[in-house]
């Protein structure tokens, strides 16, 4: 089986199974398979045959959690490679002579070889097609009024006034040696440019590197780059091109420094020479955070001197990011508004509105998907006026969202449905077997149950009272779902359709420990008693309890971590 089709194959958690951390140390360890010990131990249900058969199965999951996280050699390959790490033949033995962080740093470089490997066997393709679009004619003629209108023209004319190709593919020659094949293709108004290059890229050592480039298109080129680091916060990068054109041979050179001023900042500075571009020394400043992404930038030099600024905010729970941008200069003075949506793991669209002086109004729309992106300037006004900035801020984003409601939204949810049905057809027979090894545990907990219980109300202490595990929808609690009466662990369909729900009152109780219930970040399918009543969905827990004679109740999702008595909203006192 492929890796993809491992991938979704169930596994134990061994932490989950003794409800510790991945920090956790061996003391907590061993006080977490003492007491599951105790509660699962074959011989404290040896009244009951059936009973003593499935405690000893659950005995010895908890025996072999408690085998591989107190062995660090053994925790340190679950930890790295998963539970399948532990069955490779010859594995234990390779590595039983090395610490923990050799394990993991062996297994980091043989993670790197492979990836090395595959960058030989592999191109990387880059592409972007770009393509300019005329559209002033939409609102400028409302505005002329020497202009003598066509009143026959309903439509009005909107062209393609340029369009530019670029396409490049590596090729690993060596470990240490990278050719990279570029060519682009460009035509505005009418006129058509177009070029290929050919560079070689050299790992000359860890500090740094060498290319030699040469191309062919408004005549002959030549280039050699180099990129040196100086030290810890510092690196140097230069280049030169030599351009031989029918005036003679244009030179240009280029050169940056960049010093890490602190974690989160860097400083550039640049200087140009030469070429078609003119000379300039360009000083920036940039500064990324977990929250923001900034960058300042001063420019002097011919033709054109510039101050710019610009601030991303990022917004992860939402998979977006919104930048501003103003850039004022000898040319002029631009300002720039945006936002870029992700729409699955290698794909995000963007929109930018751009109004500036002598530019007017432009719609900068962008779709990435991989490596590959296209790109839709669109040329709105030549003046700055209410009306086309209003149209390129509304027109976009409603278009988003009536193309996200009528088509991503769908598509994505037939996506997850598709993918939910196959882990459920990989993982059928683990999940029967889960299902009954989750009604077979809380049929052997209720004694430590009662027990636990019992303690708990006489000291007002924390007492489960109901707690309900799976598909929950959005502000339900406790009171919206039909509790089971037997508290086998199994929720039948309620009488308000709500179905794929599990109670788990009897396991909750049974990890209370001194008036406390803590809940790790992880899935909490994997507890004892628990089960994935709804593979491929999102779950919830909702826990109703009474603490000190008041009721609360609390929902998490699945992989929140919490701590009862906190993290709950109060209902009211017990009578």
């Amino acid at each position: 089986m492929d890796e993809e089709g491992e991938s979704i194959l169930l596994e134990d958690n061994y932490y989950q199974l003794l409800n510790v951390s991945k920090t956790a140390s061996t003391e907590e360890i061993n006080s977490a398979y003492r007491r599951f010990s105790r509660m699962f131990h074959p011989d404290k249900h040896s009244t009951d045959s059936k009973k003593q058969k499935w405690a000893e199965q659950i005995f010895n999951k908890v025996k072999e959690a408690y085998e591989v996280l107190s062995d660090s050699h053994k925790r340190a390959i679950y930890d790295t490679l998963g539970k399948r790490g532990l069955e490779v033949d010859g594995w234990e033995i390779i590595f039983r002579t090395r610490t923990p962080k050799e394990i993991r740093d062996e297994y980091e470089r043989l993670k790197r070889e492979r990836e090395e490997r595959r960058l030989q066997q592999t191109a990387n393709p880059r592409g972007t097609i770009t393509l300019s679009i005329n559209a002033t004619d939409m609102f400028t003629k409302y505005y002329d009024q020497y202009e003598i209108l066509d009143d026959t023209a309903l439509i009005p004319n909107i062209e393609v006034s340029g369009m530019t190709i670029q396409q490049s593919i590596d090729a690993p020659v060596t470990l240490r040696n990278t050719m990279t094949l570029s060519g682009n293709i460009s035509t505005q108004n009418g006129n058509g440019t177009g070029s290929v290059n050919v560079s070689n890229r050299h790992l000359s050592s860890e500090k740094g590197w060498t290319e030699v480039e040469c191309g062919i298109g408004n005549g002959p080129l030549l280039g050699f780059k180099v990129f040196r680091t100086l030290s810890r916060v510092m690196f140097l990068n230069c280049g030169t091109v030599l351009q031989f054109t029918p005036r003679g041979i244009v030179p240009s050179f280029v050169s940056t420094m960049a010093l890490q001023l602190d974690a989160h900042s860097v400083g550039y500075l640049t200087y140009r020479a030469g070429g078609q571009s003119g000379s300039s020394m360009t000083s920036m400043y940039v500064r990324d955070s977990e929250k923001y992404h900034t960058n300042t930038a001063l420019q002097i030099g011919n033709p054109h001197s510039f101050i710019s600024f610009n601030v991303m905010r990022k917004l992860p729970q939402y998979d977006m990011k919104l930048r501003l941008a103003l850039k004022f200069g000898t040319f002029g003075a631009i300002a720039e508004y945006g936002a870029e949506k992700k729409v699955s793991q290698n794909s995000s669209v963007s929109a930018a509105v751009m109004v500036g002086v002598p530019t007017g109004v432009v719609l900068k729309l962008k779709w990435s998907c991989s490596s590959q992106t296209i790109v839709v300037p669109m040329h709105l006004c030549d003046e700055v006026m209410p009306s086309p900035v209003f149209y390129a801020t509304v027109v976009p984003l409603v278009s988003w969202l009536v193309l996200k409601k009528m088509v991503l939204d769908p598509i994505a949810k037939e996506r997850q449905e598709r993918e939910r049905q196959r882990s459920m057809e990989a993982n059928f027979e683990r999940l029967q077997e889960m299902q009954q090894q989750a009604r077979a545990t809380v049929e052997l907990m209720r004694e430590t149950y009662s027990r636990i219980r019992n303690d708990e109300e006489k000291k007002k202490g924390l007492v489960i009272l109901q707690a309900l595990y799976g598909k929950l929808p959005a502000g339900a609690d406790s009171h919206d779902v039909a509790p089971d009466e037997a508290g086998d662990g199994v929720q039948p369909e309620s009488p308000h359709g709500y179905s794929e729900v599990i109670e788990v009152t009897i396991p909750l109780q049974c990890l209370v420990k001194d008036s406390r219930l803590e809940l790790l970040e992880a899935s909490k399918s994997e507890l004892p008693g628990f089960y994935d009543p709804c593979v491929g969905d999102d779950k919830h827990l909702t826990v109703k309890y009474s603490y000190h004679n008041n009721l609360y109740i609390c929902t998490i999702t699945d992989q929140q971590a919490v701590v009862l008595p906190r993290n709950s909203h109060r209902i009211k006192n017990r009578s």
